[in-house]
């Protein structure tokens, strides 16, 4: 690959995982498919909390209130992402918390009503991030605070790739299956770079060993919610996929804080 190859694919996966406007040319004579831009999710991941993060850094040197400035960062990653991943979690919860097997929660994932297991996993994801983030900023500074959230935004695209991997198609008419699917390789490589990243960023700010134990607890509750989909539905959809990547930003988030 050239290195135009490698922009046009983090333009490619920024223009499909957020609604941050990217060139237009980036796109020209494209298929859709995400098969080889996936590998480039976790800098796109960065990318969209990069600006969030710099908002972080300049209350917190403004003194603004660390919890004030928690709830301002998430409202601005929704607002970038358009909900996106938080959908799936929602829709993820409803499905799972019903009643009924296989077909059941497949169609449930495809109604577009909310239900009150969607309603408590918003909740609950929203609320723990919430709270993390105000006391990474209170412990750690804004600086710091904004190297951690863009290694959360990245390690947790990573994960969604490697959920997206290592299962199958639930459905064939989803999302998921209209954008193709990541290979051996590019998942490999969609690890290595989100891992990489993290660690790095996360040690800046917390130091190695803090950062490891948050990756290891990240990974564990992406494990855990990806035996779950593979016992439950057999297979992946657009919602598991989201869904993963709001319960690894979450658990990594509530690591950090509660180990600072």
């Amino acid at each position: 690959m050239q290195f135009e190859d490698y922009i046009d694919d983090i333009a490619r996966a920024a223009g499909f995982l957020s609604r941050l406007p990217m060139p237009a040319r980036h796109f020209k004579d494209h298929d859709g498919s995400l098969s080889r831009a996936a590998s480039m999710f976790p800098v796109a991941g960065l990318l969209i909390a990069l600006g969030p993060g710099l908002v972080v850094w300049l209350l917190t040197a403004l003194e603004a209130n660390a919890a004030l400035t928690s709830l301002i960062t998430l409202m601005l990653l929704i607002g970038l992402t358009g909900a996106l991943h938080e959908d799936g979690l929602a829709d993820s919860a409803d499905a799972f918390g019903a009643r009924g097997g296989r077909e059941h929660m497949l169609t449930i994932m495809k109604d577009s009503r909310i239900g009150a297991y969607g309603v408590l996993a918003l909740m609950v994801s929203f609320s723990l991030r919430a709270a993390a983030l105000t006391i990474i900023i209170a412990a750690t500074g804004g600086l710091n605070a904004l190297l951690l959230l863009i290694a959360v935004a990245a390690m947790s695209r990573s994960a969604m790739v490697w959920h997206w991997s290592v299962l199958p198609l639930a459905r064939v008419d989803g999302v998921a299956a209209a954008v193709g699917a990541p290979d051996a390789t590019t998942s490999k490589r969609t690890i290595l770079i989100g891992g990489v990243l993290f660690l790095l960023l996360a040690s800046l700010a917390t130091g190695l060993m803090t950062a490891a134990i948050a990756l290891g607890l990240s990974v564990a509750a992406a494990w855990q919610w990806t035996g779950a989909v593979r016992a439950r539905l057999g297979g992946h959809t657009g919602d598991t996929i989201g869904a993963t990547q709001q319960i690894s930003e979450t658990a990594a988030l509530a690591a950090l804080a509660l180990l600072l």
